[in-house]
This record gives C-alpha cells, sequence and structure tokens, in this order.
C-alpha cells in the first residue's frame, strides 16, 4: 500500500527502553476518515506507537507518516496534520481556557479564529469556564481542555489517547457526539481507550497490541463474528450437576453463566442437567462482545 495514500501509515516500527521491547515491527495503514481503534493491555506499545506519530520519540527501526508526511524528515507538516489527546493531565496554570486555546492556535500560525474557538468550548461544554484559569478546574474539566488544545488547528488526523479516563459520563456523551460528528465530516480518528464497549460502538477496525506486536487487526464486525467463545445464561430449577460446577459461574441474580467455544458442549450440560433430575426454566444465548474478543485474542496471543 502506498503510504501516502493513508492517513496514517507505520512500518516495521520498532522502539526498545532497555530491557523493554515497547514496539516489534508493528507495520498498520489506516485510511482518511477511518474511526480506529488501537487496544491493549498496559505496556502493550499503545502509548509508545502515539509518542512516534506525535514526534516525542524516535523509533529504533522503520518509518512511520501522516498524511504521507514522515514524522521525523517532514515533522513540521507531520504535527500540522495531527491532533493529540494525551492520557496525562498536562496544562499552563498561567492562563485562562479561553488563553490556552489561542495561545495553542498560535503555535500552529493560526490567528482570529474565535468562531472555532467558542465552537470547540460549546461542545465540550466548557464556554461557561472560558475565563476560569487552568489550575482552577477539575480533573474533568481539565481533560476537556485537552480535548480542545487538540482540535484547535482543525487537524486531519485526530489521536485520542485513553480520553475519558476518569470523566463524567456526560462528558463521554458529548465528546462522543463531537468525535463522531467530526469524523463524519472527514477527520480520521486513532483511539485508545480500555472502555472497550466504546471501541465497539465507536470503531469501524481495530487492531490489538500485546508486548508491542499486532496480534489481531481487522473490522469490528469480524472480530465480533468470529469469536470462539459463546455464551449462555441459564437459570436452573436446583444445583447444577457436581462435574459442572468449575465450567459455570455463578451470576448475582441467583443464574449461571456458561461459557462455551462448541454448541455441543451446550447440549452436554443440558444433558447432564436432565440426567440428574433437574430442569432449565430459563436460558439466553449471549452474543459475544469485544471485552470477550479481547480477552480471548490475549490469551491465544
Amino acid at each position: 500500500m502506498n503510504p501516502a495514500a493513508a492517513a496514517i501509515s507505520v512500518q516495521g516500527l520498532s522502539k526498545r527502553f532497555r530491557t523493554t521491547q515497547a514496539l516489534d515491527g508493528v507495520s498498520l495503514d489506516i485510511q482518511p476518515g477511518e474511526f480506529f481503534g488501537l487496544l491493549g493491555p498496559n505496556g502493550a506499545g499503545k502509548t509508545t506507537l502515539i509518542s512516534i506519530l506525535a514526534g516525542l520519540t524516535r523509533a529504533d527501526a522503520g518509518y512511520a507518516a501522516i498524511m504521507g508526511h514522515e514524522v521525523v524528515r517532514d515533522y513540521r507538516q507531520a504535527r500540522r496534520a495531527l491532533g493529540v489527546v494525551p492520557q496525562e493531565l498536562v496544562y499552563d496554570p498561567f492562563f485562562n481556557v479561553r488563553e490556552t486555546l489561542r495561545i495553542q492556535s498560535g503555535y500552529f500560525g493560526l490567528r482570529h479564529n474565535d468562531g472555532w474557538i467558542d465552537e470547540i468550548m460549546h461542545h465540550l461544554d466548557l464556554t461557561p469556564h472560558a475565563d476560569k484559569n487552568t489550575q482552577n478546574l477539575s480533573g474533568g474539566m481539565k481533560r476537556r481542555l485537552l480535548v480542545a488544545q487538540a482540535l484547535v488547528h482543525k487537524p486531519p488526523v485526530i489521536v485520542l489517547d485513553e480520553p475519558t479516563a476518569g470523566v463524567d459520563v456526560d462528558l463521554r456523551r458529548s465528546l462522543w457526539e463531537f468525535i463522531s460528528r467530526l469524523n463524519r465530516e472527514g477527520h480520521t480518528v486513532l483511539l485508545t481507550t480500555h472502555y472497550l464497549e466504546e471501541a465497539q460502538a465507536l470503531c469501524g477496525r481495530i487492531a490489538m497490541l500485546k508486548a508491542g506486536r499486532i496480534v489481531a487487526c481487522d473490522t469490528t464486525r469480524n472480530l465480533l463474528h468470529h469469536a470462539n467463545e459463546h455464551c449462555a445464561a441459564l437459570r436452573l430449577a436446583s444445583a447444577p450437576p457436581a462435574a459442572w460446577t468449575e465450567r459455570l459461574q455463578a451470576l448475582p441474580d441467583g443464574g449461571w453463566r456458561f461459557n462455551f467455544s462448541d454448541f455441543s458442549e451446550l447440549e452436554a450440560l443440558l444433558a447432564a442437567v436432565r440426567s440428574a433430575g433437574g430442569q432449565v426454566t430459563e436460558m439466553q444465548l449471549i452474543e459475544a462482545d469485544l471485552e470477550d474478543v479481547f480477552t480471548d485474542i490475549m490469551k491465544r496471543a
């Protein structure tokens, strides 16, 4: 694939920190307009990859580009095309919210863009706090300000590194409505999150990292479709057969959860219940969600 055609192109990217191989030959292309998820446990290499894309860390080997601009050789253009919301709460305590966004605009040579600043603040519910000093903002408001700073220069590519960590439900909803709108308007979005339900609802395609390597990359629909495990929620008239208790997980409502990879296993459980003189009073098959898929892939990787 031609790297210049991709919004984000990473080819053979490797990075080592002393004894830790943070990235180990990662290759990935994200197309313009995609809403792409990058998932993995802590230490998988997600933040290292984002730091390389943002020019904050240099790779030991490989190639990374934003909208065809190589992140080292063509740093200025690559950085102009990218907006990053970091995990850490980083803010300047000497300015208020509006001043902070005007200063951030200036870093990209933008002036007189108060209309866009007002729109960003409105969508992120920052307008009532526009004249507050940033050090007086709550943690959730500081998180919103980081998002606003990343968007102030209207970058075609937006990277969100755990953007909703530690924030309230209302912010999560308003943030995703705004980001989804930007995505519909053509912005490419790369999201890392531990809220897998967010990734399942928002991302059209997902890559999973483990120990610096991509262990899965496919559309969200295909990942869910090829999940190895199925699940059934059962309610029994009596205690389950003793031979099956290790396979069953007790649910708070008195029912049982049964994970299985083949429907013959479910048949065997039901037969065992009948043989023991028991009865299934209620049963519901549960579709695998992204958390089930993620857990299964991480175990097998």
